[in-house]
């Protein structure tokens, strides 16, 4: 695997710290001022901070759902899939955007999926294929 590199705003570097590290259990890297490194799942993440920062996402109707556009996030183990969900729904106050569930029941694309925001307001997706070797199967969802 060849690790993913992406960079996004933050309104709030501890805030973020707290939220990547606590609620999604990464492990900080280098940091300054007004960025810091995470490692998400073996990818490198930086949150930059950008004063008044403000995410806004507009929604896409994905199998009935209102995927929130633009959203980042990583493909995990069913296994490792799960034991997040479990962690976030044991966290006291932790909101889905969408709750965990299984998607594309049947299909090449079936998948277990959950999103969520951070502090900043960044949509995050993280999912977990039925069938790892369809990630990137092509066919036509109605």
């Amino acid at each position: 695997m060849n690790p993913c590199h992406l960079a996004f705003p933050v309104h709030n570097l501890e805030e973020a710290r707290a939220f990547y590290l606590g609620c999604l259990g990464c492990t900080e890297g280098r940091s300054a001022k007004t960025w810091v490194d995470f490692n998400l799942y073996g990818h490198q993440i930086v949150a930059h901070y950008v004063a008044d920062y403000n995410a806004s996402a507009t929604a896409n109707q994905v199998d009935g759902d209102p995927v929130p556009v633009p959203h980042f996030g990583v493909v995990l183990s069913v296994e490792q899939f799960h034991a997040l969900a479990n962690k976030l729904k044991a966290l006291p106050g932790f909101q889905f955007v969408i709750h965990p569930h299984l998607r594309f029941e049947g299909a090449p694309g079936e998948q277990w999926t959950m999103f969520f925001k951070d502090p900043s307001g960044n949509a995050l997706e993280f999912k977990a294929m039925r069938h790892p070797d369809n990630l990137f199967a092509k066919y036509t969802v109605d």
